[in-house]
C-alpha cells in the first residue's frame, strides 16, 4: 500500500477569514487532522463546517503522537498538520512530527498562509530586504541579555515574538543593550484589538508602560548602525586582550586608538557589558 502524505497547513493567526482556499480544500480532503489543541482548532473547523477525526499532539504529547501520526501515514492515510495559529514548526509545535516524516521518507507538502512575523514586517516601515527572525527570547533576564548582546552588532532587521507578561522587560533589556533604535511593536495582529506602535525604542516603551498589556506581541527592530557595529567589534577586541592578561585600561587604550574611538566611552561600555 502506498504511503499517505503529510500536509503542513498554515491557519489564521487571528481573523478566521485569513485562510487560503487551498488550505480549506486540503483540510476537507485529508483523512486526519493533527492539531496542537483540539478545542482551539474546532473553532476554525466548525466555522468552515469541516468534520474530520482529530489527533491532538499538544506539548509533551508530541513525541508519542508523532509515532501514531507516522503509522497512519504509512498505512496510506493523508494527514494535515496544523497549530493553534500560523505555521507548524515556526515558533510552534510540529517540528518533531515533521522530522519523523523526513526520516520515514514521507512526502511533505506545505500549504502556506498567514504568519505574524511577515505581517509585522510589512507594516513596520523598517528595512525588509534582509531580516533575521529570532522568535522568543530566553525567559531568564541574564540569558536574555546575553542573547541580545550576541545580536547587538547584527545589521539586518531583527524580528522577535514575545508574551504579554515579558514584553516590557524584554523591551527594557533591548534599550539597554541595543540603544535607542527605531522599532515597531505589533500586538493582536488581524484581531479585533490589533495595535501597532512605531518610533524610538524609548518612546514605544513609555507608551506601552501606560497602556493595557495583553495579547501576543511581534517586535521588529532596526539592525545595528555602522557606529554601533564598530563599538561592538572594539569591545570584542578589549575582551580578547583582557583574556590574554591585559588590564582593562591598557586594553581599552590599545583598542580605542586602533578604532579611533573615545577611550572614556569604550571604557564605560566595557564595564557596562561585563555587568550584563
Amino acid at each position: 500500500m502506498p504511503k499517505g502524505r503529510l500536509y503542513i497547513v498554515s491557519t489564521p493567526i487571528g481573523n478566521l477569514e485569513d485562510i487560503t482556499l487551498r488550505a480549506l480544500d486540503t483540510l476537507k480532503k485529508v483523512d486526519y487532522i493533527a492539531c496542537e489543541d483540539t478545542e482551539h482548532s474546532l473553532k476554525l473547523l466548525n466555522y468552515y463546517e469541516i468534520k474530520k477525526p482529530l489527533i491532538s499532539y499538544w506539548s509533551e504529547k508530541e513525541k508519542v503522537r508523532a509515532e501514531e501520526i507516522i503509522q497512519k501515514i504509512k498505512a496510506g492515510h493523508n494527514v494535515a498538520l496544523i497549530t493553534d495559529a500560523g505555521t507548524p514548526g515556526i515558533s510552534d509545535p510540529g517540528a518533531v512530527i515533521i522530522s519523523r516524516a523526513i526520516e520515514e521518507d514521507i512526502e511533505i507538502i506545505p500549504v502556506p498562509g498567514p504568519t505574524a512575523l511577515i505581517a509585522a514586517l510589512s507594516i513596520s516601515g523598517l528595512n525588509t530586504e534582509e531580516f533575521t527572525f529570532i522568535g522568543f527570547l530566553p525567559v531568564k533576564q541574564t540569558q536574555r541579555r546575553k542573547k541580545l548582546l550576541e545580536l547587538s552588532s547584527e545589521r539586518r532587521t531583527l524580528v522577535f515574538y514575545e508574551a504579554p507578561h515579558r514584553i516590557l522587560q524584554s523591551l527594557d533589556d533591548m534599550l539597554e543593550v541595543f540603544g535607542d533604535r527605531r522599532i515597531c511593536v505589533a500586538r493582536e495582529l488581524t484581531k479585533m484589538f490589533e495595535e501597532v506602535q512605531r518610533g524610538r525604542l524609548s518612546e514605544v516603551l513609555e507608551r506601552l508602560e501606560e497602556s493595557k498589556i495583553a495579547g501576543e506581541y511581534v517586535i521588529v527592530i532596526e539592525g545595528a548602525l555602522e557606529k554601533d557595529r564598530s563599538i561592538e567589534e572594539a569591545l570584542k577586541e578589549v575582551r580578547e586582550l583582557m583574556k590574554k592578561g591585559k588590564g582593562r585600561k591598557e586594553a581599552v587604550k590599545i583598542v580605542s586608538e586602533l578604532y579611533g574611538l573615545s577611550k572614556k566611552e569604550l571604557y564605560e561600555e566595557s564595564l557596562k557589558k561585563d555587568e550584563i
